[in-house]
This record gives structure tokens, sequence and C-alpha cells, in this order.
């Protein structure tokens, strides 16, 4: 058996195997011997009642967020095939180990498990403004479920709004933490549209494009989310307490660590996977070749999101990464509408794009032709207007004088020519056609 280091025992007198603990055994061990600090009751002894059921598995997933780092797949296999409070009740008890890792590594999972607290993080959660939404449960946003094995064990979540329903209506807006001027004002110009359109802007409060998204939806009276690495009652970066607190009140600040709990490298990196799968489509906005915001993006195309990309300076270094994307499984977007005529509902679409209509656009095709015959300087006869033109001597006529109507030629005898305004604004380096 694995794990001999661990703090072990036997069952006690009901005959239950590898319980997880005994009422009252909060801060040692149980009456049964088995490692315990006040989880879940022991199991055996009949089948639970239905809030009870709830409440053991609800306790399981609490004490497996810290057991288990996000995106376990083979933890999350686990609980797939066995459920978590059986799960939680191996790593407690003295059974073998479950298979698919080393002995090394159960070891440490085990000594994980006897020093977590799920009632007292339950406690610190609550006085935080905390609450705890595990999967199945109706505030649970089941596009996670996509994720299969790496899918969340549950949601630490702050703000009072329910994640499910924001999250049916969401989009990330992702980038480069060292963002430049351009790249900042386009990820909060493309927020704020978005949370005018009535969409929440999901991103993972850090600083650069991130925290440029979230002021951008929060200045617009929109709604945004904030998926932290870390445990959602300390914020992180330090230097956005503020933000992410402003967040919490207007909007929500969730994540898959316990309280407390802090960010690491790879959480970063995992914490992605969450913001890829809980919103309709992924905008990056600047990233260099080697980004957290490209594992975002990527990692939505492999889940069948929408994946767009804020173009940059062809020699920027921050925005190779967009490029890179938009070569490949990425659409190019340059504004709100654009988005959310990709991830919205049939509709949706963004207005049709073309330049400023011009006074000459209003005219006839032939008078257009009549108008481009004419000399940029001088005059010219009706006849040869026409052959410019490519039409009869008559036809031409009747088109001058409906031109100089309008103002755009004048007659000098039997000549016809632009007039000043005309030569200014149709000759200055634009085309009239």
């Amino acid at each position: 058996m694995t794990g001999d280091g661990d703090t072990t025992g036997t069952a006690g007198a009901t005959g239950v195997t590898g319980a997880i603990g005994a009422p009252g055994a909060r801060d040692g061990t149980g009456a049964t011997g088995t490692p315990w600090r006040g989880a879940l009751p022991p199991g055996g002894g009949g089948a639970p009642d239905r809030d009870g059921a709830a409440d053991e598995e609800r306790l399981a997933r609490i004490l497996l967020t810290r057991v288990l780092e996000p995106g376990d797949a083979t933890g999350g296999r686990w609980v797939r095939e066995r459920g978590a409070p059986e799960v939680a009740r191996c790593l407690l008890g003295p059974g073998r180990a479950l298979p698919g890792v080393t002995r090394k590594r159960w070891s440490g999972l085990r000594a994980r498990a006897a020093a977590a607290d799920p009632r007292g993080d339950l406690a610190t959660a609550r006085e935080a403004g905390v609450r705890f939404v595990a999967p199945g449960e109706a505030e649970w946003p089941r596009q996670l479920d996509d994720l299969g094995d790496t899918r969340p064990l549950g949601l630490w979540v702050r703000g009072r709004p329910g994640l499910r329903m924001w999250a049916l209506r969401s989009v990330a807006v992702v980038g480069a933490r060292a963002c430049t001027e351009y790249g900042a004002h386009m990820a909060a110009t493309l927020a704020a549209g978005l949370a005018e359109r009535g969409w929440v802007v999901v991103s993972g409060g850090a600083y650069g494009v991130d925290g440029a998204a979230h002021r951008g939806a929060l200045g617009a009276g929109g709604a945004t989310a904030a998926v932290l690495a870390c445990g959602v009652d300390r914020p992180y970066p330090p230097g956005h307490t503020a933000l992410i607190t402003r967040i919490a009140e207007q909007g929500l600040v969730l994540g898959e660590l316990p309280p407390g709990d802090h960010p690491t490298p790879s959480r970063f990196v995992l914490r992605n996977r969450v913001i890829a799968a809980l919103t309709r489509g992924t905008v990056v906005v600047e990233a260099a070749h080697r980004s957290g915001s490209l594992v975002t993006a990527r990692a939505a195309a492999r889940l069948g999101r929408h994946v767009m990309g804020v173009p940059g300076p062809a020699t920027s270094g921050l925005s190779a990464g967009v490029h890179e994307l938009l070569r490949g499984e990425a659409v190019l977007v340059t504004d709100a509408d654009e988005i959310t005529e990709l991830v919205g509902g049939m509709g949706e679409l963004a207005p049709e794009r073309r330049g400023p209509v011009l006074p000459t656009d209003l005219l006839e095709p032939g008078t257009r032709q009549v108008l481009a015959a004419l000399p940029a300087r001088g005059a010219a006869t009706a006849a040869e207007i026409a052959r410019g033109a490519g039409t009869a001597p008559d036809d031409a006529v009747a088109r001058l004088y409906e031109l100089r109507a309008l103002g755009y030629v004048e007659r000098h005898g039997d000549d016809w020519k632009l007039t000043r305004q005309t030569t200014i604004s149709v000759r200055g380096g634009r085309d009239p056609r």
C-alpha cells in the first residue's frame, strides 16, 4: 500500500472500511482511527437521504479542491468513475492507491487530504462573501462540462449575479500583460461595446489587456467577470485589488482554488481553459508568440468556441501571436459589432462596411461618365466630351445641362468646363468614378 507515512487505521465496530471520518472528530483522529478534520460523514450505514447526499458531494468536492491541482485529468477521471465522496474516502482512508499515479504522488495527495478542512474553507468563504458552486447545481454553467475530465471540481464565486445565466452570454477578451497603448485602447473599446450590447466581458484580472477589458466594461456600466488563478478572497495581482474588488461588487470574481490559495505559473495556464470553456468566444488583443492568451485561444478552438483576433502593426512583436492565429483558426475583428455577429444569435449582424457617400455617388452612371470626360483644366466641346464618355452628342448635352443645374459644370459659349468647386473636390486626387 502506498502512502505508508500517513496516519491510517482500521474500521470501527460498524464495519465501515475506509470511512472518511466520524462525526465530532474535527481536529484529530476519529473513533475509526481515520485522519479526519470534519469533512464528511462516514461511508456505509445505509444510503444518506437526498439532502445528506448533496451535502456529502459538496464537502467532498471542496476537500478535493485542496488536494487536486486544477485541470488534473487523472483526478477528474477518478471523480467521474467513482464519485467525489469515494475518491475523498480513498485519499483519507487506509485503502490502496487509485490507478494512474505513482506511489510518491499518491503519498503527496494523501498528505494534502489529511490537512484539508472543507468545513473551515466554507466558513472562511462565507465570511468573505464567497460561495461554492458544484457541477449539477442550478448555478453551474453546463458549458464547463465540455472540459471532460479536466472540468473544475467546482467554482468559488464572489459576487451577487447568477454565474450560469451570465455565462450564457459572455465573451472573453484577453491579451498581453505588457500591452501597448493601442492594445489597452482596443481592449477597453471592445469591452465597452460588448457591455453596451448586453454581453458579459470575461477576462483574467491581470495587468494589461485584461485590466483594460474589465475597466472598459465597468466604465460602460456593463457586466464583467474575472477568473482568477488563486483564491477569490485574495485578489491577484495585488496592484489590481481595487479593480477586482469593484468587479466583485458589480459583477463576478471566480476561480477553482479554495480561499487563501496562491497562484503559480502552471495555475495561470490552467485557469485559461476555464475562460475558454465558460464563454461563447475568445478575442485576443495583442499577444506575442509565447503568450498565455494564445493558450486560451487554442483551448477555445479545441472546444468549438469562436476564436477572434484584433490585428496590430505588422512590425509589432506584441501582435505576432495574434497574426499567427489570424493565419489559422481565428477571425479578424475590429469592433464589438463584428464580435457579436460571430458569437450572437441570428440577426445580430454587423452593419455593412463602406466608405463615405460622395455627392457624385448619387448621379446616374451615364451622368458620372460625362462628368469624368471633362478635362481637369480648360474646356471642351460637347462633341469631345461625348467621345470621351462613349455616348452620343445629344445625350452628352442633356447630361451636361443636368450637371450644370447641380453645380458641377459651367458653359462658356460652345465649350464646357468644371466649376472651380468641382475641380477642387472631384479632381483633387480622387477618382469621381
